[in-house]
């Protein structure tokens, strides 16, 4: 049994660009899919957040057809016990995986161990997975010089289409998309709210949270590789 790294968002609420708080954190699919898929394949979890503090689950990821994964959560004592991203040692772990969600836009896109931690996997080859707006947390993974250590590679993400048809777009200071881009990470963009699933090397990403299981699947045949 191997151990699997979630490194997640601690933050509850997002900064718009009126200086307003979005009620946030991370999305509840993108967090209980792949928990569900790397336990029923015999792998350990560990959650790792900024400071240690339980990640909040964002509601509005939980509504309707979604409450389904509250229970999930709600048995999963992983998510209510996490450890300190500067306590993570990555020896420890075969693959890591950051879900999305709007937090990560808020805390994880700038927290420089998270940035560290996602390079030196990508440095070390341990099979790397991200999705939705998770990939937020690439942007912090900058060296002395500024540069980006996933420059050159292809990705996906939550898109500014589906940014704009879920209503944010507007409001946001900042677009994942476009941020990704200046950072020079390719991103490949399929149609909006479609399961799509990019792989680069050990990099594997997932562009919405319909493409949660896809990226899990994805994740785990690299760790079987």
């Amino acid at each position: 049994m191997s151990k699997i790294l979630f490194i997640m968002t601690g933050a509850d609420a997002w900064t718009l660009k009126d200086g307003s708080k979005h009620p946030t954190g991370f999305w509840a699919e993108e967090a209980a899919v792949p928990y569900e898929r790397f336990k029923q394949a015999g792998h350990e979890i560990v959650v790792a957040t900024p400071g240690g503090v339980v990640p909040p689950v964002d509601e509005g990821s939980l509504a309707g057809e979604a409450a389904k994964f509250r229970e999930v959560l709600d048995a999963a004592p992983e998510f209510k016990s996490p450890i300190a991203l500067a306590d993570v040692n990555l020896d420890d772990y075969a693959a890591v995986y950051v879900p999305g969600g709007h937090g990560p836009m808020e805390d994880l896109a700038v927290d420089a161990r998270s940035g560290e931690l996602l390079a030196g996997a990508l440095r070390a080859g341990t099979p790397l997975g991200v999705v939705c707006h998770g990939p937020a947390a690439l942007l912090a993974a900058v060296d002395g010089d500024g540069r980006n250590a996933f420059a050159g590679y292809r990705v996906t993400a939550f898109t500014n289409t589906e940014e704009t048809q879920a209503g944010h777009a507007a409001k946001a200071l900042w677009l994942l998309e476009d941020r990704l881009n200046e950072a020079g990470i390719k991103v490949e963009a399929a149609a909006p709210w479609s399961s799509h699933v990019e792989v680069d090397r050990n990099l594997v990403t997932g562009q919405n949270p319909q493409s949660s299981e896809a990226a899990a699947e994805a994740l785990l045949k690299q760790l079987k590789a």
